[in-house]
């Protein structure tokens, strides 16, 4: 896995195995972050949260693109370690947060650095966090106006076309994945 563009474009991440941990792959990342630039543009003046985070690709990915500043939840010992080596390695360490804490116990503490313009949820799919994910992030105004959360789930999943102010903008289908993208209803997109 590697950084696909921006300032540490090329610089492969580590990883690491377990049960749980499911990398995204580069060509959906490209996918991912060719949607969000089609309807944010750039990233300079965007906060980041990236839950879930795992290797911390998604955020990284943000960061190297020119995003200010991104935050990255993982409970995992393992995953805040993989997520610290490589934003050494991407030079990034400075522009970055990593909140060691089970992300439902985390989320309120959160809410006081946002709101975000960008939010990526790549939950483990046996678990249905998606739903919740949604509810909480409704709840506490985690996505600014003009914001995208980007939720990454099994294609199995079912997941709520609209969740309060939370309203489905596109899902798109990768192999078993699903990417379904949410943003604040009313709100007209950059």
């Amino acid at each position: 896995m590697r950084v696909i563009s921006g300032s540490a474009r090329g610089r492969q991440l580590a990883t690491f195995a377990g049960r749980e941990i499911r990398p995204t792959p580069d060509r959906v990342r490209e996918a991912l972050f060719s949607m969000l630039y089609s309807r944010r543009g750039t990233l300079t003046e965007s906060k980041v949260l990236d839950l879930f985070a795992g290797s911390g690709a998604l955020g990284i990915e943000a960061l190297s693109r020119g995003a200010p500043h991104a935050w990255f939840v993982d409970s995992s010992r393992q995953a805040v370690q993989t997520i610290g080596t490589n934003l050494e390695r991407c030079r990034l360490s400075s522009r970055a947060t990593i909140v060691p804490q089970d992300i439902w116990q985390a989320l309120p503490g959160i809410a006081d650095a946002g709101p975000f313009a960008v939010i990526f949820a790549d939950p483990p799919y046996e678990h249905d966090h998606g739903p919740r994910l949604l509810q909480e992030a409704d709840r506490l105004g985690l996505l600014a106006p003009q914001g995208l959360l980007f939720l990454e789930t099994a294609a199995s999943d079912q997941i709520p076309d609209q969740c309060g102010a939370l309203h489905l903008l596109d899902r798109r289908r990768y192999g078993s994945t699903l990417i379904h993208v949410f943003e604040v209803h009313g709100k007209a997109q950059a």
